[in-house]
């Protein structure tokens, strides 16, 4: 047992035919971290963390997952990690406390050890007060905190997450945050999360991996992805039409502009050092090439771009997309459990 890693893969491969879904993938996750994984529809990412949590079998290659093989021991595998879909999976005609007890039965956890945990975990996630109402009169944050609670009752060591936050308003999502965030002080949980929030994944993540055509094409964490992108700001342009090419090689031509990229509807993104600064001679030089600018803004870079600049497409469009890795197109009627 690697005592040191949560997750490690190597070559990990899963083909449906003549299709090739996730192609081996090598990357590895220490205890104790908190792992982001991102992807577009279709990149892979379903599909890896499907075979992750022993819900498929690789093609080739190897998982080990808190310290036993995905292929070989998936038993052992679900024994020591919890699980906490996008969609909601409490039992709304129970209370809070009944869902845990349940819960905990499952994993055969003895009555006295069961009640202590659970009320504890109720404690944390601050709905105590609440434990004996049921589920139904629950808010969506409140039904949110109270599945992770659940799935925290046999201790695993850990902790997949789809969509924590999904739906949830502002205020709900910080709260959901802060407990997270305590799950991994100390090392004592690892935390592998899946988002489509990406102030989620840079606020919460030490580190993030990008999927797109099976593979993983970038690794690190928020700060060292935003570094690897030209320039500090970006700069996005409305034209009202698709940039003509005189606009796009007078922008080219500028000393502060490392990287224009033309997008649909008109408008255009450059990379620049200094927006407030540079802003004023963009304007100029895209008008002297005949130009006519609706609106601009400038903003600094964050995950969003890095997302758009090695997939080529915003979190947003991939929202629509979005399934549970449980649920949704592709996945196997027979799960080999």
């Amino acid at each position: 047992m690697q005592n040191d890693k949560a997750i490690t893969v190597s070559q990990i491969t899963k083909k449906f035919g003549a299709v090739t879904a996730v192609d081996g993938i090598d990357f590895e996750v220490p205890r104790g971290e908190f792992f982001g994984f991102l992807g577009p529809n279709g990149a892979g990412k379903t599909t890896l963390i499907r075979m992750l949590t022993t819900i498929l079998k690789p093609t080739s290659g190897q998982a080990i997952v808190s310290g036993f093989d995905v292929a070989k021991a998936p038993g052992e595998v679900r024994k020591h990690i919890g699980v906490v879909p996008q969609a909601s999976t409490s039992d709304l005609d129970l209370t809070g406390r009944e869902n845990m007890d349940l819960y905990g039965r499952f994993y055969g956890i003895k009555a006295s050890e069961r009640k202590q945990r659970i009320k504890t975990l109720l404690d944390t996630v601050g709905l105590a007060q609440r434990a004996d109402d049921l589920v139904a009169t629950y808010s969506g944050g409140m039904r949110r905190r109270l599945e992770i609670a659940r799935v925290l009752v046999h201790s695993p060591a850990l902790l997949f997450l789809d969509e924590p936050t999904i739906g949830l308003d502002p205020q709900s999502r910080r709260v959901v945050w802060d407990f997270l965030r305590k799950l991994t002080e100390n090392a004592v949980m690892t935390i592998f999360l899946t988002t489509h929030y990406m102030d989620e994944a840079e606020s919460l993540c030490g580190r993030v991996a990008i999927i797109d055509t099976g593979k993983i094409i970038a690794l690190g964490s928020p700060a060292e992805l935003k570094a690897n992108i030209p320039g500090n700001d970006i700069i996005t342009l409305a034209l009202g039409k698709a940039a003509p090419p005189d606009i796009v090689e007078a922008v080219e031509k500028l000393p502060f502009a490392h990287k224009i990229k033309p997008e649909e509807g008109g408008e255009i993104r450059v990379y620049v050092d200094n927006g407030p600064k540079d802003l004023p001679a963009l304007i100029d030089a895209v008008r002297a090439a005949g130009g006519e600018i609706t609106s601009a803004s400038v903003h600094e870079q964050s995950l969003e771009d890095v997302f758009i600049h090695y997939t080529g497409k915003s979190i947003r469009e991939e929202e629509a997309k979005k399934v549970s890795f449980f649920i949704g197109a592709g996945l196997p009627q027979r799960l080999g459990r």
